[in-house]
């Protein structure tokens, strides 16, 4: 019975002052955000050189569908619209494509408008080197036109297991349409 007093005295106070505020602290009060920062931040660089029919010694992705007005050699005209790649492309900690790997960023990019320049992404970073064991996941819409893009961290393994946040990727280089790398700015927000 003790406790149920203290309980209700407590509520009775806090609900006081919350009606003694002013209407400005009241608005203050219910519309507060939360910021968060992240927990871990990493840089990385990843390296896409894509089969054109002539490179497949040292090509890191391949068209694996496309429309029908399409090949799998050449991107496909109208934006690369239907185009499907997939890729196996080296991560570095730099944007030298010749540093050693910590690891590949291994999935798929579709290109999904005829209209604009824009893909669609999923993809995980897998590591295995000195600096980091494991896995990140991302997804999301890539419009290629932007200088940079967000897209989300969807989960991860091992040391990076069930993180989740946001990837800033920015077009760091490309050479016509076989090669491109990207930065990869990546924001974790829940840390295990």
């Amino acid at each position: 019975m003790e406790l149920a007093r203290v309980v209700f005295l407590l509520m009775l106070v806090i609900s006081c002052s919350y009606s003694d505020a002013s209407p400005k602290q009241k608005h203050q009060l219910r519309n507060k955000k939360r910021v968060r920062e992240p927990c871990k931040r990493l840089v990385f660089y990843f390296h896409d050189i894509i089969y054109n029919g002539y490179n497949a010694k040292n090509a890191t992705s391949a068209i694996v569908g496309t429309p029908a007005w399409g090949n799998r050699t050449i991107l496909a005209g109208q934006n690369h619209f239907g185009d499907v790649v997939v890729f196996d492309d080296p991560i570095t900690l730099d944007n030298n494509l010749h540093s050693p790997p910590v690891g590949r960023a291994q999935g798929f990019y579709i290109y999904d408008k005829k209209e604009i320049f824009t893909a669609w992404l999923g993809f995980s970073f897998v590591f295995n080197s000195t600096h980091h064991k494991g896995s990140i996941n991302f997804a999301g819409a890539d419009p290629l036109m932007n200088k940079t893009r967000d897209i989300s961290v969807i989960g991860g393994t091992g040391d990076f297991f069930m993180t989740r946040g946001v990837a800033t990727l920015s077009t760091d280089a490309f050479e016509g349409e076989v090669y491109f790398r990207l930065r990869v700015d990546v924001n974790l927000f829940e840390c295990w």
